[in-house]
């Protein structure tokens, strides 16, 4: 008995070591100097160029954008809120409902559009990246641009107004009465929680130039491609005009 004691003791030990190496070390192996030149994007440099929903998030709620990002430019303003959501997306535990990662299976492209690739998640904000445990909502990984900042304004409060059958929570941290005086739903306004983690969903698939083609991105490719060149959009069929009673012409003779 002793003898299988000291294998068992040694075994444990040796998953542990493999468990350490695996999870622990292995992943820090490709970021050497060589592979930060290689297309890895620092947040600083994903900032430069902030997308259409963020600088319409400054027009909508300025006030609350101004509270939360006093004196900062676009680029400034949006490394903040990337950072600042993506902390408060693992904080809340998103990961645990919401998958970050298309996979090749279960129609998966239909519904969130092209099969997760290496390349998108190559840079600060997808180390390590938030694939998930399970999803219980949608994969948001393709998120950027599929609703408005209002719709996402709506659902952190209340998500059933916007989606019935919606079991995730309500967020109501994420919001400050403007005017303590008038109605809640009348002077709410997203607090810097609010905005930096719609800022950051947003921001996921903000990469892909061109509208998903799934389910959800019929009404965007429609808008996104016209008739090929060379050819002519159908026109719609002329008006008829009545056609004359030939016995009334000949009665207005007489």
């Amino acid at each position: 008995m002793e003898r299988f004691g000291f294998v068992f003791l040694v075994a444990g030990l040796g998953f542990f070591i493999l468990a350490f190496v695996v999870s622990a070390w292995l992943p820090w192996l490709p970021f050497t100097e060589e592979d930060f030149s290689k297309g890895y994007q620092t947040v600083a440099q994903i900032a430069k160029n902030p997308p259409l929903e963020f600088i319409e998030l400054r027009e909508q709620y300025p006030e609350a954008f101004e509270k939360a990002f006093p004196g900062m430019s676009d680029e400034e303003a949006f490394a903040d809120a990337l950072v600042t959501g993506r902390k408060i997306y693992v904080g809340e535990a998103c990961w645990h409902c919401h998958s970050q990662q298309v996979r090749p299976v279960g129609n998966d492209e239909a519904r969130f559009g092209r099969v997760s690739y290496p390349e998108e998640y190559n840079n600060e904000l997808n180390y390590p990246p938030l694939w998930g445990t399970r999803r219980i909502g949608p994969d948001l990984i393709r998120e950027n641009g599929l609703r408005s900042n209002d719709w996402h304004v709506a659902h952190f409060w209340n998500p059933p107004d916007v989606s019935p059958t919606s079991v995730m929570p309500r967020y109501p941290w994420f919001y400050e009465q403007d005017d303590p005086k008038t109605e809640v739903n009348e002077s709410l306004q997203p607090n810097r929680k609010g905005l930096a983690i719609i800022a950051y969903v947003q921001w996921l698939g903000s990469w892909h130039t061109n509208p998903q083609e799934t389910l959800h991105g019929i009404p965007a490719i429609e808008r996104k491609y016209d008739a090929p060149q060379g050819t002519k959009k159908a026109e719609p069929p002329a008006k008829k005009e009545p056609e004359k009673d030939p016995t009334k012409d000949d009665a207005e003779l007489f």
